[in-house]
C-alpha cells in the first residue's frame, strides 16, 4: 500500500545528514529540530501555534483535556472512522456519540450532527477522512449556535484546503478550535516512528495544551494541572523537517494517481463507485477508497491479492458495533450508511512512488474483473 523504502532512497543524503546532526548533538528530547519543525509546520499550515506531541491519538487526548470537559459530557464523532477519536473521548470518561456519515464523501453527515445533539453535548470531532475536509462551514455554524468546541482530527488530510462561501481558504486542522495531526510513517507526512502535533490559533488553548503535554507544568517541577507525558522526539522532528518541503510534491503525485484511477474505473460504473470530493475541499488522497457494488468487495479483494495487488478495508466494523464501546456510547441517530460502507469500501494502493506501469497493472485488473 506504501513504499517507504523507495521514498527514503530519494532523500537519503539529506535524511542521513539530519539524523547524524541530531546524533552528534546528543540533544534527543526537545532539541533544536523540534523547534525548527514546529516553526516550519506553522508556516506551512498557517496555524499560529504548533504543539508537537508523541502521536496522533495523544494529540486528540491532549486537545480534550485542555478543553476542561467533565465526565459524562458528550462528544460527537463520526461512526465510520478509525477508533482513535472515540477512544480518546472514552478514556477521559466522556461519552462518544457516533454519527453517521455521507455515503459519497465518507465524512460526517452534517444534518445528522444536528439530530444527535443533547444538552450534554460539548464538542464535535470531525474526522477529515481519507484526505479531504469534512464540510466545515455548516459544522462551525452548528458549533457556534450551540456553544460547542470543534476539534479537527486531521491525521489523514494534512495539506487539504477548505474554501468557505466567503472565499476564505484555510488549511485542514486550522479551521476549528484545535486541529490534531499524526505523523505515523504511512501518513502523507510521516516520520520513522511515531509522532503527532496539535494546531490552534488560540493562545490560551495553546498554552494549556503545552502544559497538558508536559505533565501539566508551567515551569519545571511546577504542576498547574493533571497532564501527561507526550513529546515528539528530536530525531523524528528532524526527519519530518526534511520531508515537509516535499509534502506538496507528494500530494500532487497522489492526486495524479487518483485521476488515473478515476479515468480508468469510469468504464466500470456497473461495479465501482469512485470516491467523491466535496466542492469546498481539495483532496490529498491519503487513501483512494472506492465502493464495490453487488456484494463483490470481498471476492474482488481476494482476486487482487492472488495477483500481488494489496488492498485494505477501512473500516470493516462500525464504531457502534465495537465490543469496547458497549455501554460507553450514546447513539443519537440512524447509522445505516456506515453499515453499508463497511461492506462496500475498498482502498487501493496510492502513494507518491507508484509508477505508471504499476497503476496500469492495477486498473487493468479492476476493469477486467467480472
Amino acid at each position: 500500500m506504501v513504499d517507504l523504502a523507495t521514498q527514503h532512497r530519494t532523500m537519503r543524503t539529506k535524511m542521513n545528514a539530519a539524523i547524524s546532526k541530531v546524533a552528534r548533538s546528543g540533544d534527543y528530547i526537545n532539541g533544536e529540530a523540534v523547534k525548527d519543525f514546529s516553526s516550519n509546520l506553522a508556516a506551512y499550515t498557517g496555524a499560529k501555534y504548533v504543539i508537537p506531541c508523541a502521536n496522533g491519538t495523544d494529540a486528540l487526548q491532549i486537545a480534550l483535556m485542555a478543553l476542561g470537559l467533565q465526565p459524562g459530557d458528550e462528544v460527537i464523532v463520526p461512526n465510520f472512522a478509525y477508533v482513535a477519536a472515540a477512544e480518546a473521548v472514552a478514556l477521559l470518561r466522556l461519552t462518544p456519540v457516533p454519527v453517521d456519515v455521507d455515503p459519497e464523501t465518507f465524512n460526517i453527515d452534517v444534518q445528522k450532527i444536528t439530530n444527535s445533539l443533547s444538552l450534554k453535548t460539548k464538542a464535535i470531532i470531525p474526522v477529515h477522512l481519507f484526505g479531504q475536509c469534512s464540510d466545515m462551514a455548516p459544522i462551525l455554524k452548528i458549533a457556534k449556535e450551540n456553544a460547542l468546541y470543534v476539534i479537527e482530527d486531521n491525521a489523514q488530510s494534512i495539506g487539504s484546503v477548505y474554501t468557505f462561501p466567503s472565499g476564505e481558504r484555510l488549511q485542514a486542522g486550522t479551521i476549528g478550535d484545535i486541529g490534531t495531526l499524526s505523523f505515523f510513517p504511512t501518513k502523507n507526512l510521516g516520520c520513522y516512528g511515531d509522532g503527532g502535533a496539535l494546531l490552534t490559533n488560540n493562545e490560551e488553548l495553546a498554552q494549556k495544551m503545552q502544559m497538558v503535554a508536559s505533565h501539566g507544568q508551567t515551569t519545571k517541577y511546577q504542576h498547574e494541572l493533571i497532564g501527561c507525558n507526550s513529546r515528539l522526539d528530536t530525531l523524528q522532528a528532524a526527519i519530518l523537517d526534511v520531508k515537509l518541503p516535499f509534502l506538496d510534491e507528494y500530494i500532487q503525485a497522489r492526486q495524479q494517481t487518483a485521476q488515473a484511477y478515476n479515468k480508468a474505473l469510469e468504464a466500470r460504473s456497473d461495479l465501482y463507485e469512485i470516491p467523491k470530493c466535496i466542492a469546498a475541499s481539495t483532496h490529498v488522497y491519503h487513501q483512494y477508497t472506492l465502493k464495490v457494488k453487488l456484494d463483490k468487495r470481498d471476492a474482488l479483494q481476494q482476486y487482487l491479492k492472488k495477483r500481488k495487488t494489496p488492498t485494505v478495508i477501512y473500516y470493516p466494523t462500525p464504531l457502534h458495533r465495537q465490543p469496547a464501546f458497549r455501554g460507553v456510547i450514546r447513539i443519537g441517530s440512524d447509522l445505516g450508511e456506515t453499515e453499508k460502507l463497511c461492506k462496500a469500501a475498498l482502498s487501493l494502493p496510492i502513494h507518491p512512488e507508484l509508477t505508471e506501469e504499476q497503476i496500469r497493472y492495477i486498473t487493468d485488473l479492476l476493469v477486467n474483473y467480472e
